[in-house]
């Protein structure tokens, strides 16, 4: 016997469809949830449901599986029948991790799950701790940022299905690798998403994407049991280790226990009985560290959050661009005020905002690591025109450079798949809507917001082009070509240092000091200094004190002197005093 469930409080009537067409009249229970037992079905078994007088089969919005895609009917999913190797696995906890984001449809030409396990070795060898998945639960058409999803508890079945997704995981654990899932829970994509025709899943604002999710209005009790029995199945039934929450900062929520607040409470609980750490990073454009504070002393209690700030002052300092949000980024002077302080808007003036951003972080209460830093990472790259990344303008030195600043930080860092071999290949936007009028229209956005950027219509790829997403796979084979592999192997070399000396991850912002001067930076970290040139020529950099070896360089031509560094154009070093 299978009990059927689903939650329509506004209906009058709703009956389940089981395969054949055959219908069977749901009970009304309090609460707006409707419910049916069937004989006989069981894991495998097709079903949907219709509501009132339509005879539109609907997929259910808490569908575990949905193989025929999102439009299609739901299947019955035994999450109990899955074969788990990693009874052993205690978990990675975020704080001294190295995080890697990658998106499954393009990090392999397969893109899927299994052909992701394939390349974990890589990752291991890398020396990364945890792997970031851009989100994988089901979304209309074949390939796809994963950012239009709908289906919020069913893993994309071209990538694999449910059983896929598992299999990458327990892989990964056996390899001691952690799983982050990036998982969207401001809006629905725009086709496919069924579950706002069953009840008030959407508020009346709205953001970028469309309408805001309902987490405060009437009927949001199950709105948000339906984000938070998400969260927890992700964590539970497929072991990931921690979820990225997309642009928090598009959920408004006025209760007095903000949705944030909550999930940090059931995420804690549920690790609490799971016996393994549980992170919750969120993307937030606040710059407000009362959501990375612990609940103890105010605030939300998440683990960490990404930080564009970081990402600012690095991209504008190496590359020189100013543009948009960039404008108030591009000095020493904003790199320092990010190392030492996490954020550079912090209650300061945001020219791009036109007002004052962001809030001060107490640098004795909130460290370091609970930032995610990055050089690149899917929006950085693919919100650009072309999609182009860093490798394409910058110098090999340059890019060394900013590798270095980045895995030196007191911050956790990220790498985007591929930048640990200065990839050529461009990671665009790309979509595959399968009706013709919505692919127009995000054709046609997507110039228009790029020209607002001052990006030539002509630069922008066509989003719905096949070719958009084929350019957009890494090419593994460039790693056996020389000058790319120097990349890795620099990678390699500079995340071990990370990990070989506690100076060089030690999260405590108030212990960072630095020092710069005519483009060149001394970021005092205990007992290492490392030493950016970043001028187009060669420069001797003072040093407050004696260098007693010299831990990695970026370049060759580094000489020791008694007071200082004779650093090459470019250059970098992290040396021991």
């Amino acid at each position: 016997m299978t009990e059927f469930t689903v939650w329509a409080p506004e209906a009058a009537r709703v009956r389940l469809r089981l395969p054949g067409g055959r219908d069977r009249e749901m009970i009304s229970v309090p609460g707006g949830w409707w419910r049916a037992e069937v004989p006989g079905a069981g894991p495998g078994t097709d079903y949907a449901f219709v509501l009132d007088d339509s005879d539109r089969a609907l997929p259910d919005p808490r569908s575990a599986w949905q193989p025929a895609g999102v439009h299609g009917p739901s299947r019955l999913y035994d999450h109990g029948a899955f074969d788990w190797t990693d009874a052993a696995w205690t978990g990675r906890q975020l704080p001294g991790s190295v995080l890697y984001e990658l998106h499954v449809g393009t990090f392999t030409p397969e893109g899927t799950f299994d052909a992701a396990i394939d390349r974990l070795d890589h990752l291991v060898d890398l020396g990364v701790d945890m792997v970031e998945l851009l989100p994988v639960n089901a979304f209309n058409g074949e390939h796809n940022w994963g950012y239009d999803g709908v289906c919020w508890y069913a893993p994309h079945e071209p990538y694999g299905g449910p059983d896929g997704l598992k299999r990458l995981v327990d892989a990964a654990h056996a390899k001691g690798l952690g799983v982050i899932l990036d998982v969207v829970y401001n809006h629905f994509g725009p086709s496919g998403a069924y579950a706002p025709t069953f009840g008030p899943y959407l508020s009346e604002r709205s953001n970028p994407w469309g309408r805001a999710v309902n987490l405060d209005g009437p009927q949001s009790d199950e709105v948000r049991r339906y984000v938070v029995d998400s969260v927890r199945m992700w964590l539970r039934d497929y072991h990931v280790d921690g979820l990225r929450l997309d642009a928090v900062h598009a959920m408004p929520d006025t209760r007095a226990t903000h949705l944030l607040e909550e999930l940090a409470i059931e995420v804690e609980s549920l690790s609490t009985h799971l016996g393994r750490p549980l992170s919750l990073i969120a993307e937030s454009d606040l710059n407000d560290p009362r959501l990375i504070t612990p609940r103890e002393a105010g605030g939300y209690g998440l683990h960490a959050q990404w930080n564009d700030d970081a990402h600012h002052a690095l991209h504008t300092l190496l590359t020189g661009e100013r543009q948009g949000y960039y404008g108030d980024f591009g000095s020493l002077e904003s790199l320092a005020d990010v190392l030492t302080g996490g954020y550079f808007h912090a209650g300061t003036w945001s020219s791009f905002r036109n007002r004052s951003h962001g809030r001060p972080v107490d640098r004795q209460r909130v460290p370091g690591h609970r930032f995610v830093a990055y050089l690149q990472n899917h929006d950085q790259v693919g919100n650009r025109a072309a999609g182009d990344r860093l490798s394409a303008t910058l110098s090999p030195g340059l890019l060394r450079v900013g590798a270095t600043l980045l895995l030196t930080a007191p911050f956790t860092p990220m790498l985007f798949m591929g930048e640990e071999w200065a990839a050529s290949t461009p990671w665009q936007f790309f979509t595959s809507h399968p009706e013709p009028e919505l692919a127009t229209a995000v054709a046609a956005g997507r110039r228009r917001e790029f020209a607002a950027h001052g990006w030539p219509a002509g630069k922008v790829p066509d989003p719905q082009d096949r070719q958009t997403f084929l350019r957009s796979r890494l090419d593994w084979a460039e790693l056996d070509k020389p000058e790319h592999r120097r990349t890795y192997d620099f990678y390699r070399r500079l995340i071990a240092l990370r990990k070989s000396r506690p100076d060089l991850s030690d999260p405590r912002l108030h212990a960072v000091d630095v020092r710069h001067g005519d483009q060149f930076l001394l970021v005092r970290r205990g007992e290492c200094l490392v030493v950016a040139n970043l001028a187009g020529k060669p420069q001797r950099v003072n040093l407050p004190g004696v260098v007693r070896s010299v831990l990695l360089t970026t370049g060759t031509g580094v000489t020791v002197m008694r007071d200082g560094l004779e650093l090459p154009a470019e250059t970098a070093a992290v040396v021991a005093l």
